[in-house]
């Protein structure tokens, strides 16, 4: 239930070399090798809305909300390979959700499956490649990631490729060269992408705790639907700064420039910030927050206009994600995370049907939160339970509106 921050973005725990490390700092590396662990577990879910944004064909409003119990089994492995040149980190989960009740809309057998591979390969001590993938196929949305903002009637699709490499030209300067690719595809929606961008990071290492960075991205967003595709430009300046052994902080500001294929061009503020920290050995704490223009989710039907959609050339979206984890004791812990997303959709075109109305300004916001508790039975058997509230505001239309609850009870084996 619980969402994961972006690997894009959070710089989290490792080893004390920033400073020997800080020109070729990119984000989480795993600091120790681990044998191959595997998993096998299963969860019986109470969801008192499973199907929140559908609509009845009969009244063309938003459905009554159903309830439905469901079973979450699952299987999974992971490990880490850690060498003086190569660091190799996988991850994989395969499982599914079982509706007893599925309400129309909604199949009753749902994947809920990803997969992550994360490389760092250092040639010499001037010249390292990284490489992080992520592949997930699930059913609901992934708020921090950014690949949705509500949930859809369906799977969907999602992955992510991020490949760069580093240059250090001196002992205070480096480079970062690399190219992103990720894709989104939905079972029932206007909102499938293909993303690609391509960036440049020049670093300065200012002290052994501070990193002065000044990057450019220029990306292209495609589609296949009625959506329409655009190009994004960026123009940051940043630090990555370690403000002490266990917190680390990252800043990118700057000017973000999108170019609409028959649309409009707008320029926008562009943030992204993240700041990750062990208070002391039970308490970890980690956050980010993103504000500029985003491409998913653009093409929308407002109240009043049952027979026309809107691409929307700007939408302006603010993301919010702080999550904690607590140790009561070695064999019991909490975790608990919110997200919130506000967008304000602005310079609507007609994609599709007919209205000589101008397409209004809009906004929605979605908040979402969960807590949850882990203790360990066996030396290999766990336990969990966690409650997770979803709530979407908006002024699109009545059946983006909803309010939801999840109970999660399971139990799980590592071996």
């Amino acid at each position: 239930m619980k969402s994961k921050l972006p690997l894009t973005f959070l710089p989290l725990f490792f080893t004390n070399a920033f400073g020997e490390q800080g020109l070729y700092y990119t984000g989480t590396e795993a600091q120790e090798s681990l044998p191959i662990k595997w998993l096998v577990g299963g969860n019986v879910i109470y969801d008192d809305n499973v199907n929140p944004t559908s609509v009845d064909p009969s009244t063309g409003r938003q459905s009554a909300a159903e309830s439905s119990m469901a079973v979450n089994p699952y299987v999974g492995a992971s490990f880490v390979n850690l060498s003086p040149q190569t660091t190799l980190d996988v991850y994989g989960k395969l499982g599914m959700v079982y509706y007893f009740d599925a309400p129309d809309g909604i199949n009753e057998i749902n994947s809920q499956s990803r997969a992550s591979v994360n490389l760092i390969h250092r040639f010499s001590e001037r010249v390292r490649f990284v490489s992080r993938n992520f592949v997930a196929n699930e059913l609901e949305p992934d708020y921090s990631y950014g690949m949705a903002s509500s949930r859809q009637s369906g799977e969907f699709f999602s992955w992510s490729t991020d490949n760069s490499l580093g240059y250090r030209w001196t002992e205070r300067f480096g480079t970062y060269s690399g190219v992103r690719f990720s894709g989104s595809s939905y079972d029932d929606s206007l909102s499938d992408r293909i993303y690609w961008q391509v960036y440049e990071q020049l670093r300065y290492q200012y002290s052994p705790q501070t990193v002065l960075i000044a990057e450019y991205r220029y990306g292209q967003t495609l589609t296949d639907s009625i959506a329409s595709e655009s190009t994004d430009q960026y123009l940051l300046i940043g630090a990555d700064h370690r403000f002490s052994p266990n917190t680390i902080g990252t800043v990118r500001t700057g000017a973000q420039l999108r170019d609409v294929d028959g649309g409009s061009s707008a320029t926008s503020p562009y943030l992204e910030f993240a700041l990750n920290t062990q208070i002391n050995p039970q308490l970890k704490l980690g956050s980010f927050m993103r504000y500029g223009m985003e491409g998913d989710d653009t093409v929308l039907s407002p109240d009043g206009f049952t027979t026309a959609s809107f691409n929307y050339d700007e939408r302006n979206t603010f993301r919010l994600g702080v999550t904690g984890t607590y140790l009561l004791s070695p064999d019991l812990s909490l975790n608990s995370g919110v997200d919130l997303i506000q967008s304000n959709y602005d310079s609507g075109r007609l994609v599709d049907g007919t209205t000589t109305r101008p397409a209004p300004s809009l906004s929605e916001t979605t908040f979402n939160a969960y807590i949850g508790m882990s203790v360990k039975l066996t030396e290999f058997l766990y336990g969990n339970l966690s409650y997770n509230y979803s709530q979407v505001v908006s002024d699109v239309n009545d059946y983006r509106e909803y309010d939801r609850n999840r109970v999660s009870v399971g139990v799980s084996a590592e071996f």
